[in-house]
């Protein structure tokens, strides 16, 4: 479950009428299981949308959450992440979370996170965590990333894998092909877009500020093709299929075009994370892998704060 998704459960649940708390992790420290910025909900039946990484902590949280629910103040728990901690199940990670809790009820201001959802639609945004800690009350920003674009061009089957791949791990994808007996909605059913037409004219037309573009065609010439029209764009990823005489014959030919070193430097090629790949399923795999992984230092905001608030207001 994506943090978007997360802060739209809690909207969806305080316009219901009922209560429910943001989990956040805020700091860590040593070796744990998730970094600060992971977040989760607890409603009031107790249910946790999200997570929050290891099975000891997240049960620990769901208890002092969903008992918090009635709560005017948030507060931040430690978790020292030992064998002790986790008695019979054993965590061994040795560092240690805390996790900042905010209750929300009906009757509190539900407007920064509908400013941060509606933020989304253009870029990233910030919600605010206030709580008591330490007996202060005390404010923390937490950054939320917008839904990434990812455009697949080629409708082929490594697109087919990758396209129901990246949307559970939080993409917005787009599929793109010059044939309308691939590129539909039979073979990619909504939420995944398609775009008939020629490909590279399709990616010139999108804003690809950014964005993740992904070229796995069915032949050389439109893999060029493809790479040409994306190849001095500001989107974030840029990964091209192929066998590296292929990728040097196409690099080549950019080259010769004007293309600098700098810029074909950018590509990914051959694509995907080298985890040996052979079927079109593992290559899909590796290359939605080598998405999360550039996406994830792409992205890596700290969470500012603690800092202190005059008072504890949702």
């Amino acid at each position: 479950m994506t943090p978007r998704q997360i802060i739209q459960t809690i909207i969806d649940e305080h316009n219901a009428g009922r209560r429910v708390a943001l989990c956040v992790v805020v700091a860590t420290r040593g070796s744990t299981p998730q970094s600060p910025g992971a977040m989760a909900c607890v409603d009031e039946g107790a249910n946790v949308h999200g997570t929050l990484g290891g099975g000891c902590v997240e049960a620990s949280v769901r208890r002092m959450a969903h008992q918090q629910l009635s709560a005017n103040t948030g507060s931040v728990a430690t978790f020292q992440l030992d064998a002790d901690f986790g008695f019979d199940d054993g965590m061994i990670c040795g560092g240690e979370m805390d996790v900042a809790i905010c209750p929300i009820r009906p009757t509190d201001n539900i407007k920064p996170f509908e400013t941060a959802v509606a933020s989304l639609e253009t870029g990233d945004a910030t919600i605010p965590i206030r709580v008591l800690q330490s007996e202060k009350n005390t404010e923390y920003r937490v950054p939320i990333e917008a839904t990434p674009k990812l455009f697949i061009a080629g409708a082929g089957h490594i697109s087919r894998v990758l396209a129901n791949v990246a949307l559970p791990i939080g993409f917005e994808v787009h599929v793109i092909d010059d044939r309308s007996d691939y590129a539909n909605d039979h073979r990619f059913p909504p939420p995944i877009h398609t775009h008939v037409g020629d490909i590279a004219d399709i990616l010139k037309a999108q804003r690809l500020d950014g964005a993740y573009v992904v070229i796995v065609t069915r032949g050389h010439n439109h893999d060029e093709a493809a790479l040409d029209a994306v190849i001095s764009s500001p989107a974030a990823y840029l990964g091209m299929i192929g066998s590296r005489r292929k990728i040097n014959v196409i690099f080549d030919d950019l080259r010769h075009a004007g293309a600098s070193e700098d810029t074909l430097a950018r590509v990914h090629a051959p694509i995907g994370l080298d985890i040996g790949a052979v079927t079109t399923d593992e290559i899909a795999i590796s290359i939605a892998a080598e998405l999360v992984k550039v996406r994830r230092v792409a992205h890596a905001k700290p969470i500012e704060g603690p800092f202190p608030t005059a008072g504890v207001t949702s």
